[in-house]
């Protein structure tokens, strides 16, 4: 049995706490893998409240280099003193958004520099350029080249604070295991596009389905054509299950919903798919 529980995302029962972050716990064939950490410790509370035990973390992985999917990472390790950190080296540059004329520095918190930077030291990170298998039929995609003429990073991203240089988010990366089911595919916030991250699943893996889709798919201000050409990528891939979480916007959302009906969830914090 495979299984996926939310940990950290914007929207979550009163049971549990929410931030605009996020974070997927998976257990794999008696692994147990962290997908983000979330952007503060709402993962420890969360993961305290839902029964998840940190310290039994074998890898954590980080889909790239914000603060919303990184900052959490001090409470991570500070229970899970031996599990390997996966993550692209661009993810270590600093970043930057500008919207209604103000600069905001929205890359790693300094104190998660220092973790990665001690975790390498004690060799228990390793950078992901490229696809990697972590475990068997567990991957990572590494940098997902940008192949479609409609998707975009999403917003203004820069890489200096001058805001003069584009970040195309290099560092982004997702998540892609096999099931009994079929593949399952773990999306961060897909700033390489959502399009562009099956695609490449698709030509790695050589599978002509997709079973499941979950996470953040940085619809948010995405035009009616991107969400369109996105909802028919889904559908081409002929997916059954699609779990829309963080960054997806609620326009996207309800567009997706109304596209495939009683196979859209919302992935709010605490829940759990099984597969």
């Amino acid at each position: 049995m495979i299984t996926i529980t939310t940990l950290v995302n914007n929207s979550a029962p009163d049971s549990l706490r929410s931030e605009h972050g996020l974070s997927f716990w998976i257990e794999f064939n008696g692994k147990h893998v962290l997908f983000d950490t979330g952007q503060t410790d709402v993962i420890q509370k969360n993961a305290g409240l839902l029964g998840v035990n940190l310290a039994n973390i074998d890898a954590v992985i980080l889909s790239h280099g914000h603060y919303d999917h990184t900052g959490g990472i001090s409470s991570v390790f500070a229970a899970a003193r031996k599990a390997t950190l996966y993550l692209h080296p661009e993810a270590m540059e600093p970043k930057f958004s500008r919207k209604d004329g103000k600069t905001r520095m929205i890359g790693m918190p300094k104190y998660t520099r220092e973790i990665v930077q001690s975790l390498e030291e004690m060799g228990q990170l390793t950078w992901t350029e490229q696809p990697i298998e972590i475990f068997p039929r567990f991957f990572v995609t590494g940098q997902i080249p940008r192949k479609t003429g409609f998707e975009d990073t999403g917003d203004g991203f820069f890489v200096d604070d001058n805001c003069r240089k584009g970040d195309e988010l290099p560092d982004d990366q997702a998540v892609y295991f096999k099931t009994g089911k079929g593949l399952v595919v773990l999306l961060g916030c897909a700033h390489a596009g959502v399009v562009n991250t099956l695609d490449y699943i698709v030509r790695l893996t050589g599978e002509k389905r997709i079973y499941a889709v979950i996470g953040g798919t940085h619809l948010l201000h995405a035009s009616a054509k991107r969400v369109q050409y996105t909802i028919e990528a889904l559908k081409r891939y002929d997916v059954q299950e699609i779990g829309l979480a963080h960054c997806t916007g609620d326009n996207a959302m309800q567009q997706i919903k109304n596209a495939f009906a009683c196979k859209t969830f919302e992935c709010l914090a605490g829940m759990q798919r099984k597969f």
